[in-house]
């Protein structure tokens, strides 16, 4: 019996081997398959998405309807950017004076083109013409460089007049060739629709943080389109070069540094006749140190994300507060609720609110010891730490409050920014009353106090 019986175990052996064989060939062939019908699928999606040209997409194209003959879907939502979706808590596309809620502002800003007109900005399809028409342009003279990244016509311009040239031209002598506010042509190759970088300043700035954005991924460029034009910058020199300040880092006491370094001054208060910086919605620099920066989540999947139009996906090209579309922009990772998810931004950034008003009182309160210092006889020499604390504290305050997420980009680094912007504003505070008690003065009362 046992050697009759051992042959067939052996063979039993052998055939389960082979099922196992026939299994594994079957199961690699459905997936391969699978993956066939998956592809076919997608390659027909995108067809859909991006049909035969209609139409020849020149170089030098800029109207976005003529892009919007071949991609219908993406022109209808970019399109809704003319739309005023209204206010969120903190910003929105409703144009309302920030210098009447926030009044302060006036104050910190005296002496600059700010202090007379500053406004929560709407859509992307007003950019030229609110640059047009805003007291900073028609009441003071500001340089071409402006024009950087509030026309889709500046590529064409620098390349017809030259970098320095279109930069330090006047910009009021530049305006009537502006006749294009943002363009598809600002983000996009019109031949093969690839993501592109259109701005010289943002290439330069990059090289200089050793990166070369040529080489950038797909996902990287889903937030350097953004970033040429939501960032902190100046203008160099007396060609007003647009410049990024980025060559020490991208932190704000980065910047600071630099700034001290090449001796940069925007304007001198008219209060306190100190030295002070401007800051301009760095965007990028306040994403970049924070959590979603750091998971890979890019600009354009939170500001512009995937939606379907029938059996579609396409980029929601109508920019907007994520708070306006909480579902697209948030739900995709977060699995919580709409409400539970708009609370926590709202949290976050009414925080951030908080600390901008004890900031902007805590500068105030310095300016005013600043002043009343000067006026007892403190001299330029004893002055000189003052000035300094209250233009390190004001750049930071100005920081946080010329960025459009009110902290959301970065809350930990948002936080500690205006932490030492208080701090600093009262060093100020304090070696100003220094001096003024040295000459006699008296110490008048205070938001401290």
């Amino acid at each position: 019996m046992s050697t009759e019986e051992a042959p067939t175990k052996k063979s039993g052996r052998g055939w389960g081997w082979v099922y196992a064989a026939v299994f594994a060939v079957v199961a690699i062939g459905v997936a391969v398959v699978a993956g066939l019908l998956m592809n076919i699928d997608n390659k027909k999606e995108e067809a859909a998405a991006y049909p035969l040209r209609i139409v020849e997409i020149g170089a030098d194209e800029l109207d976005p309807a003529v892009w919007g003959k071949n991609f219908p879907l993406e022109y209808e939502s970019f399109m809704k950017t003319e739309i005023n979706a209204g206010q969120t808590p903190y910003g929105g596309s409703d144009p309302y004076s920030k210098l009447e809620r926030y009044p302060a502002m006036t104050r910190l800003w005296a002496g600059y083109a700010f202090s007379i007109d500053h406004n929560e900005e709407r859509g992307h399809f007003y950019m030229l013409d609110d640059q047009k028409k805003t007291l900073r342009v028609t009441e003071r003279d500001q340089p071409g460089a402006c024009a950087n990244c509030h026309s889709a016509d500046a590529p064409r311009l620098i390349e017809e007049m030259g970098w320095a040239t279109f930069n330090h031209t006047p910009y009021k002598e530049l305006q009537d060739k502006l006749h294009m506010g943002t363009s598809c042509a600002d983000c996009h190759n019109p031949e093969t629709m690839a993501l592109r970088v259109t701005r010289p300043a943002f290439v330069n700035a990059m090289e200089k943080l050793g990166i070369d954005v040529s080489q950038a991924s797909r996902q990287e460029m889903r937030t350097y389109v953004c970033a040429q034009c939501h960032v902190e910058y100046y203008f160099a020199g007396d060609d007003k070069l647009l410049t990024f300040p980025w060559d020490k880092g991208l932190r704000i006491d980065d910047i600071e540094a630099y700034y001290n370094e090449v001796g940069f001054t925007d304007w001198k208060h008219a209060e306190t006749g100190g030295g002070m910086l401007k800051m301009q919605h760095p965007e990028f620099e306040t994403y970049s140190q924070g959590l979603h920066a750091q998971s890979g989540v890019a600009c354009s999947d939170c500001h512009m994300p995937y939606v379907r139009e029938g059996g579609v996906k396409v980029s929601d090209h109508w920019l907007r507060s994520p708070l306006t579309n909480v579902a697209a922009s948030c739900q995709t990772c977060h699995r919580f609720t709409e409400e539970e998810l708009a609370l926590r931004i709202t949290v976050i950034q009414g925080r951030t609110a908080e600390l901008l008003r004890q900031s902007e009182d805590a500068i105030i309160d310095a300016i005013d010891t600043i002043v009343a210092a000067q006026g007892a006889g403190g001299t330029e020499d004893e002055m000189a730490e003052a000035l300094q604390l209250h233009r390190s504290a004001q750049m930071r305050w100005d920081f946080v409050s010329s960025e459009n997420s009110t902290g959301f980009h970065a809350p930990q680094e948002t936080a500690r920014v205006l932490a030492d912007s208080l701090d600093l504003a009262r060093q100020a505070q304090l070696k100003a009353q220094a001096v003024l008690l040295k000459h006699g003065g008296e110490l008048a009362l205070t938001s401290a106090d």
